[in-house]
């Protein structure tokens, strides 16, 4: 079983910045992928950026060059920097992992409130 706490988030005005973090503790070394996904009110659960235990890190195309995801395997944690924040970034985010082989296993964090004041 992996665990992962976030920290960080919270309320910023429009076109401030933010940082959440995430730790895994646990079964680590199933881990393949993690990433940050987001949840706004009504809305499904998205992915956000994900990076791969090599490093690749792919990011929604509405975040790019405003988000940065960095990852430390050492450490087995995983950040997310947000820069130029824009309300409709509003959402719960949250961290996850998913078991790097075949249909394996997907482990989520407790989620944290980012809200984006106008």
């Amino acid at each position: 079983q992996v665990q992962l706490v976030q920290s960080g988030g919270g309320l910023v005005q429009a076109g401030g910045s933010l940082r959440l973090s995430c730790a895994a503790s646990g079964s680590v070394s199933r881990i393949g992928t993690m990433g940050w996904h987001r949840q706004a009110p009504g809305k499904q659960r998205e992915a956000v950026a994900i990076i791969t235990s090599g490093g690749t890190t792919n990011y929604k195309h509405s975040v790019m060059g405003r988000f940065t995801a960095s990852r430390d395997n050492a450490n087995n944690t995983i950040d997310l920097q947000m820069n130029i924040l824009k309300p409709e970034d509003t959402a719960v985010y949250y961290c996850n992992a998913r078991e790097s082989q075949p249909f394996g296993e997907s482990w989520w964090g407790q989620g944290t409130q980012v809200t984006v004041s106008s």
